[in-house]
């Protein structure tokens, strides 16, 4: 008899491509796999996409402000793990694993009055607020930082580092080149500041340009609707708003990485040993999660850091030059790293706990 797994998580791409990056690994060890998402989020196009069975619970949000949806929220929540429940009953997974996000609440929730083990994943180095409300009920917590293990409850916390995409690992470097038009004679810095694009960093990046041109070849990944017409045809520097096919060519071309400092992302950045300048959202426009996981892995001395505030073209040119003359210090200390095998180590996790 085939074990069975229920994977949950949603709101976000951040919060769903890691459980994609678990599957093929959970079917090698015989899993069969279900999901349960919300109605209308990424994950709801996604994880159907991949040709996994897809069940939708209401969810609600949890706000840091007074609103009335507050008030009404609750409610959503507790019908989703009334619906979640008879998913689980019917289902009969032997595990839950949960990366977060709303929905991971009312499954999670549902889960243990099912008395089914599961296991939670924190990407940030400091828990968000849905997944502290899980923690209590979660066999085993999962993480990315060695800081998080120390506020996590004792004897759950595993430090295994995020489940990365396979694919992402195998890039050819050739195909890169001719992707961009780019030629041997130059490195390539690669900059990514997420789906939506990163305004700061496009801005200190494009007027940062006629020098950084002088030494290197720029692939520039700017968000939807952020191409600037007037650098379309400019040598030695192309521009994309988003790249779904071919993105593991791009990070195999690439010489130095600058990306905002998610988690999912830099856990991606130390997987492929690329030296990288981090830009991590200010608290202004976050919870200043960005900025506690750049610190982290600026002090493992696997990132090099500039704050958004110091984001300009003259700090960009410094900041570059100085990584590109230290890369491979860099690139040595992301090789001694304990936390580029997420995958099997996850999924270790997940087998161990479903057997018992």
């Amino acid at each position: 008899m085939s074990l069975r797994i229920i994977l949950t998580g949603g709101g976000t791409a951040g919060h769903v491509t890691p459980n994609l990056a678990l599957l093929p690994y959970l079917k090698e060890e015989g899993f069969e796999v279900a999901y349960i998402g919300s109605y209308d989020f990424i994950e709801s196009k996604l994880i159907p996409e991949a040709g996994i069975p897809y069940h939708g619970v209401a969810t609600g949000m949890l706000r840091r402000y007074k609103t009335l949806k507050n008030l009404t929220d609750p409610f959503k929540v507790f019908k989703g793990i009334h619906q979640a429940k008879k998913i689980i009953k019917e289902f009969k997974p032997d595990v839950i694993f949960s990366k977060g996000g709303y929905v991971g609440v009312p499954v999670t929730y549902a889960a243990k009055r099912c008395h089914v083990p599961v296991v939670l994943h924190e990407s940030d180095m400091t828990p968000g607020l849905a997944n502290k409300l899980c923690l209590p009920v979660a066999s085993k917590i999962c993480c990315n930082f060695p800081e998080t293990v120390k506020l996590l409850p004792e004897n759950k916390a595993v430090l295994t580092g995020s489940p990365i995409r396979d694919e992402l690992l195998k890039g050819d470097r050739e195909l890169g080149m001719k992707m961009c038009s780019f030629n041997t004679d130059k490195p390539v810095i690669m900059v990514i500041g997420g789906s939506l694009g990163a305004a700061s960093i496009n801005k200190a990046v494009r007027e940062a340009l006629p020098k950084l041109l002088e030494d290197f070849q720029i692939v520039h990944i700017c968000g939807k609707g952020k191409l600037d017409e007037s650098l379309l045809n400019k040598s030695g520097y192309i521009q994309f708003e988003y790249v779904k096919d071919g993105l593991n060519n791009l990070f195999a071309m690439a010489d130095l990485v600058i990306s905002r400092a998610g988690a999912n992302s830099i856990c991606e950045i130390l997987a492929l040993k690329k030296p990288n300048l981090l830009i991590p959202l200010s608290k202004q426009a976050s919870r200043g999660d960005q900025i506690l996981n750049a610190k982290s892995f600026e002090s493992q001395g696997y990132s090099m850091v500039l704050d958004d505030e110091d984001c300009n073209k003259d700090n960009l040119v410094e900041k570059i030059t100085e990584l590109y003359f230290l890369r491979q210090n860099y690139i040595d200390n992301m090789a001694k790293s304990t936390q580029t095998n997420a995958n099997a180590s996850i999924v270790a996790i997940i087998k161990e706990l479903s057997k018992k």
